[in-house]
């Protein structure tokens, strides 16, 4: 082995949206960093759906974004359609979602990791980790040369013993025309790190011109688009359409019949895949009653021919594929360009983790993304911009980014993470949140911007679009406390359909009424109309939910005694003779920071909790 003969404080080993951010991360911070990947024409590859965003997705890409992160910024770059889900819900499952455009995306993404400084972008198979005196001091490639570091970032997504089936034919691959990385798998277990398998999958790519798109029903994005990044001010990029499929009896009639074809159900795979995004041929399996599946056709790009099938993804052979797409209405003449497959690979068990995404077997060791046990775009960027600071800090000797439960969507799933057992690809619901309401899309920032100011992470151009909006969410609130609405003013109250009012009321009073909205008191108010459409909205939910918000407050404020008893590393859990056995075993193997986080383990009951807390009062006295 020869030295590369550089160090370098953090190193990234993988290119994918994890990998991304935390070298990203760690290189605005201030630290020299290095980013490894396979191959340089796929970074931030989109690997399956050539989308960003969703339920839940879009609140981490707001608050990766809101940190300094660049995804909502790439995004807002290279989407071809946008829209918002749920608007006709609460403002606590509203989220955003826009196709992108495949190779922009990743182009632009490499263009910015290229410009950046103190980051090095280079090709290299990282086989094995440096160490030294019981710490990660860098990593070996194929290549022989070890490169030097103090801290290593692993974000290598479904390539660790990559294994692609399609039908009963299988070979590695970390995805369809790349190799799978071997030997990493072994050296983590050497380490003593439980390494388990999961399975993911994707659908075929069609060609476009093969398609009767007349019959299919087309779905515009929106016309009023919102931006997922606070730093874009508009989207101007050429925009699509996207279009609804079914599948029907005939396709799910060839699937059962060809069902012993699929190495999913012919027990070749040993993953486990993911419940809530199953497969076409599960679909038609587990829901024998169903005659129809829906599919959104989604392009790839502006200058690609090939479409996605979402919902569509399947392990079963092409010959099989091809013949049941062309069942489907708009699809008889349908040309495969890229058969779908599933996918099985390795993951380390996140609990084996610190709420930092380090490990605990070797300090200086990271993981982000789907080593994790997690899946999406959107999971991954975020797990690796918490790593990419961790890492970081870790270097600098500075205190490490822990971002709780009630501070962001990040927070609930690392918390998700380290304490609960992985049964499958883990996934961001609304739903994992129980501080849902104070965790939404649109005030992302006031969360977590000036966190990042701190860290150094969020750049002068952010810093003051935030201090603006939070001084025009101050000044509107003052607007509408002041403007009021007297019962003489017949037009003002024919305008917003009040019939008759009483007494005065002001704009705020007005504002809590359900029919009454922002835009509306801002059409009768110039003062409003100054104000940014972000600052609106803000201002429009703070006091239509102001008694909802409050009372979840509260709801923090009381959670919070548990989660500042911090238990020491240093307690031997198996000695607590008075916890069960089985609860000792899970303390132990989780190691918990807090007695909040203790709390939140499968099988840890409130009345262990109560023995833990007097245990804890005793241990911090003596």
């Amino acid at each position: 082995m020869s030295d590369y003969g550089k160090e370098y404080a953090v190193i990234v080993v993988g290119a994918g949206h994890a990998g991304c951010e935390a070298a990203l991360a760690a290189a605005r911070i201030g630290c020299k960093t290095l980013l490894l990947t396979m191959g340089l024409d796929t970074v931030a590859q989109m690997s399956c759906n050539p989308a960003i965003g969703g339920l839940a997705k879009g609140h981490l890409v707001h608050e990766v974004d809101a940190l300094g992160g660049e995804m909502g910024v790439n995004i807002d770059a290279t989407g071809i359609q946008f829209r918002r889900l749920n608007i006709k819900k609460g403002p606590a499952v509203r989220a955003a979602r826009a196709q992108a455009d495949r190779m922009a995306y990743s182009a632009r993404m490499k263009k910015v990791i290229e410009q950046q400084t103190c980051l090095d972008l280079k090709q290299g198979v990282v086989v094995d980790l440096l160490t030294e005196q019981g710490r990660v001091a860098g990593v070996k490639t194929r290549d022989g040369l070890d490169f030097r570091g103090r801290s290593v970032v692993l974000t290598t997504g479904t390539f660790m013993r990559g294994l692609i089936h399609v039908g009963l034919n299988n070979y590695p691959g970390g995805r369809a025309g790349e190799p799978a990385s071997e030997g990493l798998s072994e050296v983590l277990r050497g380490l003593g790190l439980t390494v388990g398998r999961l399975k993911t999958g994707t659908p075929a790519r069609l060609a476009a011109r093969s398609i009767n798109f007349n019959l299919l029903e087309k779905q515009s994005g929106d016309c009023k688009i919102k931006p997922f990044s606070f730093l874009t001010d508009a989207i101007e990029r050429e925009q699509v359409d996207c279009y609804i499929a079914h599948t029907n009896k005939k396709t799910h009639q060839i699937i059962r019949a060809n069902i012993e074809k699929s190495a999913l159900f012919a027990g070749v795979i040993e993953g486990v895949g993911p419940r809530y995004c199953p497969s076409i041929e599960d679909k038609v399996m587990r829901f024998p009653e169903k005659d129809s599946h829906q599919s959104f056709l989604e392009p790839e790009g502006l200058d690609s021919t090939e479409m996605y099938p979402s919902g569509l993804s399947t392990s079963l052979p092409p010959d099989v594929q091809l013949q049941y797409f062309r069942t489907m209405v708009g699809f008889a003449d349908v040309e495969i360009m890229r058969p779908g497959y599933a996918i099985e690979y390795d993951f380390v068990e996140p609990t084996q983790l610190r709420a930092t995404l380090e490990t605990r077997v070797l300090p200086g060791l990271f993981h982000a993304g789907q080593i994790n046990g997690t899946s999406g775009y959107e999971e991954a960027a975020a797990q690796g911009l918490l790593a990419g600071i961790n890492a970081a800090q870790y270097c600098r000797g500075k205190k490490p980014l822990i971002v709780g439960r009630e501070q962001g969507y990040l927070g609930v799933m690392v918390d998700d993470l380290v304490t609960q057992p992985t049964l499958e690809p883990y996934r961001m619901f609304t739903s994992r949140s129980e501080y849902r309401l104070i965790l939404r899309e649109d005030n992302a920032d006031q969360r977590l911007t000036e966190l990042g100011r701190n860290l150094g992470l969020v750049c002068d151009e952010r810093w003051q679009k935030y201090l603006e909006k939070q001084r025009q969410v101050e000044a509107g609130l003052q607007i509408i406390r002041q403007e009021t609405l007297r019962p003489s003013d017949s037009e003002a109250l024919k305008a917003l359909s009040l019939g008759e009012l009483k007494n005065g009321a002001s704009f705020e009073q007005l504002l809590r009424r359900p029919q009454i909205t922002i835009d509306l008191l801002a059409s009768r108010c110039p003062a409003l109309r100054e104000l940014s459409d972000q600052a609106l909205e803000q201002l429009e939910i703070a006091v239509k939910y102001e008694g909802y918000i409050k009372r979840q407050i509260e709801q923090v404020e009381r959670s919070r005694e548990q989660e500042g008893v911090v238990i020491p590393e240093s307690i031997n859990f198996s000695g607590l003779e008075s916890l069960s056995t089985e609860v000792r075993e899970k303390l132990t193997r989780v190691r918990p920071a807090t007695l909040g986080q203790a709390s939140r383990i499968a099988g840890v009951t409130p009345a262990a909790i109560a023995v833990l807390q007097v245990y804890l009062r005793k241990f911090r006295h003596g």
